[in-house]
């Protein structure tokens, strides 16, 4: 091949890698489709070992809630060979399954008990002023759904990864109250 043959051919493989994944963004990871507006906090960090015949094989397994303070979060639980690991695959696993939390004037639309395993917590809708009355990992739920008014209590297990899955669930129990404005002009019009 000359000098000259080799300068042309340069250009089309250049090209070549560009052309790639057509009209819908290419090779990107789902993960890079999301906008970074997500908080995230760490709920738990454990250890966790597995008996292999070699002897015990340690692992970190990390659970982490992901939100945007307005009506979105997600929690992910995953394991890695060390605590960074984790706590990134957690994220990643976190932002395929972000959930809609309906929020009415700062609280929940409605009152809900959710059981999850041994797991069982109630949630109440709290007045403007009142604050976020949670215990433990729910409570970094709640915050980074953008609830600010909220009475809860957990009525099961001591288990924070139970205890935070029973949230999640009961959150995306909860139903959007819609305003039937016919209904409420033949309130009035009663009265």
């Amino acid at each position: 091949m000359t000098e000259q043959n080799k300068m042309q051919s340069k250009p089309a493989e250049a090209n070549k890698g560009a052309s790639r994944g057509g009209k819908r963004g290419g090779f990107r990871n789902r993960s890079e489709q999301i906008p970074e507006e997500f908080e995230q906090r760490i709920i738990d960090i454990a250890r966790v070992t597995r008996v292999m015949a070699g002897g015990k094989r340690m692992r970190f397994r990390a659970c982490v809630a992901i939100g945007n303070k307005k009506g979105k979060a997600a929690i992910g639980l995953a394991k890695g060979a060390d605590v960074t690991n984790a706590v990134t695959k957690a994220v990643n696993r976190a932002k395929k399954n972000i959930i809609e939390v309906p929020i009415v004037n700062d609280t929940i639309p409605h009152e809900i008990r959710q059981k999850y395993g041994a797991a069982e917590i109630l949630f109440k809708p709290a007045r403007k002023g009142r604050g976020i009355i949670a215990g433990g990992a729910v409570r970094i739920i709640i915050e980074l759904s953008g609830i600010k008014n909220i009475t809860s209590k957990i009525l099961g297990t001591n288990n924070k990864v139970n205890n935070v899955k029973c949230a999640i669930e009961a959150l995306k129990r909860l139903k959007k109250v819609e305003k039937n404005e016919k209904a409420d002009q033949k309130i009035g019009e009663q009265k």
